[in-house]
């Protein structure tokens, strides 16, 4: 690659990973493309030789986004067992992942978003949402994969609300409760389901 192609490279990746925070922590409609080349250290006019629209870099900046998260879930869950599910629940429900959404989870920080978005992002999502569903089943003991992955699809909801909602809400007493008693409720949940 010459050294024009790799400089190109180089300031799309970091339009996109510039994007992915931005979005995460502002929303899509939060922040304007010259806004995002100029934090690029980019002249706005260079946005058309990266992009060929607005709706291309939303999409991949949210994959970006996306896989950041998974990466995170992936590791926790290599675990395995009730030590992973731990691992997320803590993880996902901290204090840290509630004040840091530009580097937290696309899933919780922009669903509203997504919802509004073009097809290939909302797959994206979707596949990711699959995704943190399968490794959440994944975790339970294997007897009933139906059950697993019920209580998957209750866990993530939990865990996605709940950051959503302690991100919302204006009292930090309350929203520190929210991310500690869903932490409590689901781990609960799941020891009582694994005896």
């Amino acid at each position: 690659m010459g050294s024009s192609q790799a400089e190109k490279a180089a300031s799309h990746a970091r339009i996109v990973k510039t994007a992915a925070a931005r979005f995460r922590r502002d929303g899509v409609n939060g922040v304007g493309v010259a806004e995002l080349m100029q934090e690029a250290g980019l002249t706005h006019g260079g946005f058309y030789r990266h992009f060929a629209s607005r709706d291309e870099l939303v999409a991949e900046a949210v994959e970006s986004a996306l896989e950041q998260g998974n990466k995170r879930f992936l590791t926790a869950a290599a675990r395995g067992g009730q030590e992973a599910y731990t691992a997320i629940v803590d993880g996902y429900l901290s204090i840290a992942h509630r004040d840091t959404p530009e580097d937290g989870c696309a899933v919780a920080a922009l669903p509203q978003d997504v919802s509004r978005a073009d097809e290939r992002t909302r797959a994206a999502y979707g596949r990711q949402v699959e995704n943190y569903l399968d490794i959440l089943a994944d975790l339970g003991s294997g007897d009933d994969r139906a059950a697993e992955r019920r209580q998957a699809f209750l866990a993530l909801s939990a865990l996605v609300g709940a950051v959503a909602m302690a991100r919302a809400v204006g009292d930090s007493d309350l929203s520190a409760e929210i991310l500690s008693e869903t932490a409590a409720a689901l781990k609960e949940l799941k020891e009582r389901k694994e005896a």
